[in-house]
């Protein structure tokens, strides 16, 4: 009789807020060819020669803005939603991250300990994006080839329309939205490289060259992230009856000079009171657990360019962390999948996943 295990997949934290750990951590995510997609020399080039010398001091202050006395807060809350899936589905659940500490390899290998021979993988990303769910899972299936070709795996897909997850959602903002008491509730997605979305396109022929392509129907849509990304802000301002002119949807976090998603978050904050948007909350869908991208950039930096800019009263919104109601919706899921629910397959690639060579 097999036994099946459950593993989160995450994006992962630097061990300290050290500048040495910091580095190391920056080092491995930024020569993931799936998160800087250049060349190899010229990505070792731009890292080591660039990107290291000066921006590790700079991102170990940030986190130090956010850390907790016990370490990260992404890793401290991806430990809470671990137990409460555990102690809601009675089977093993482990943590990967894909960068960092504990790493995707160690939880494999501790549920192949546990003698799983039935895995479920859960990337707890909500949305398709090569820096994100791809990568994650490609880095998952390399450590099962290597340790356990024979095991067998079943992906869940991103889960951006998916009501279970909406309604989590919609209840995990609730107390902030409910009372209407602002002007904007801006959707603040991680933003990527317009590059990687045509790089995702597997007909190469439709986003950012159809017009109106996120509404245009398409199979491209199935690895779109910007198309994802709307269709949460879609089905959640139904549930929720927001008017189109309470919400936004922006792009955070950018990096380096080529063209990503747009808007971008921090100029829109920065125009909203000028427009009168004076009140703001900004809820952050495509993290499913607080995280620098959340406590730091848009609470503490985000704030502060809307204050400056003129507004009044700022508030990010919670991700889902560990609310009951985004615990329950993956414990059901976990039990759509062993009812049948979903693709299975042994050690090789999942279909859902793109190739990286595009």
């Amino acid at each position: 009789m097999s036994k099946q295990g459950v593993i989160l997949l995450n994006l992962g934290s630097p061990d300290s807020t050290e500048v040495v750990d910091v580095r190391n951590y920056l080092r491995e995510f930024l020569m993931d060819e799936r998160v800087l997609d250049a060349p190899a020399p010229i990505r070792w080039l731009i890292v080591n020669c660039f990107v290291l010398p000066k921006r590790p001091r700079e991102s170990a202050e940030a986190y130090a803005s956010i850390w907790e006395e016990d370490g990260s807060p992404l890793i401290l809350t991806s430990r809470l939603q671990q137990k409460a899936l555990a102690e809601a589905t009675g089977l093993p659940i482990e943590l990967g991250m894909r960068y960092g500490n504990p790493s995707t390899e160690s939880a494999l290998l501790s549920l192949l300990e546990q003698g799983v021979d039935d895995l479920f993988i859960i990337p707890m990303y909500p949305h398709y994006a090569m820096s994100s769910y791809e990568t994650a899972v490609v880095q998952l299936m390399n450590c099962v080839r290597t340790h356990a070709p024979t095991l067998k795996t079943t992906l869940l897909p991103p889960f951006y329309n998916d009501p279970g997850y909406i309604e989590a959602l919609l209840e995990s903002a609730r107390p902030a939205i409910e009372k209407g008491d602002f002007d904007k509730l801006i959707f603040s997605f991680h933003g990527i490289p317009q590059r990687h979305l045509i790089k995702g396109d597997p007909s190469h022929q439709h986003c950012l060259t159809t017009p109106d392509c996120c509404n245009t129907c398409h199979p491209a849509h199935g690895t779109c992230y910007r198309h994802q990304c709307a269709m949460t802000v879609e089905k959640f301002v139904q549930a929720a009856g927001l008017p189109k002119e309470k919400y936004r949807l922006t792009f955070q976090s950018r990096l380096g000079r080529d063209p990503w998603l747009q808007p971008y978050t921090d100029q829109t904050l920065e125009s909203l009171p000028e427009e009168g948007a004076k009140n703001v909350k900004v809820i952050c869908p495509a993290f499913t657990a607080d995280c620098l991208e959340t406590l730091e950039e848009i609470a503490g930096e985000g704030k502060e360019l809307f204050l400056a800019a003129g507004g009044e009263q700022f508030e990010q919104i919670p991700c889902l962390n560990d609310h009951p109601q985004f615990i329950r919706y993956l414990a059901d899921t976990i039990q759509s999948w062993q009812n049948g629910g979903y693709q299975t397959g042994r050690a090789t690639e999942p279909a859902y996943v793109a190739p990286m060579k595009r």
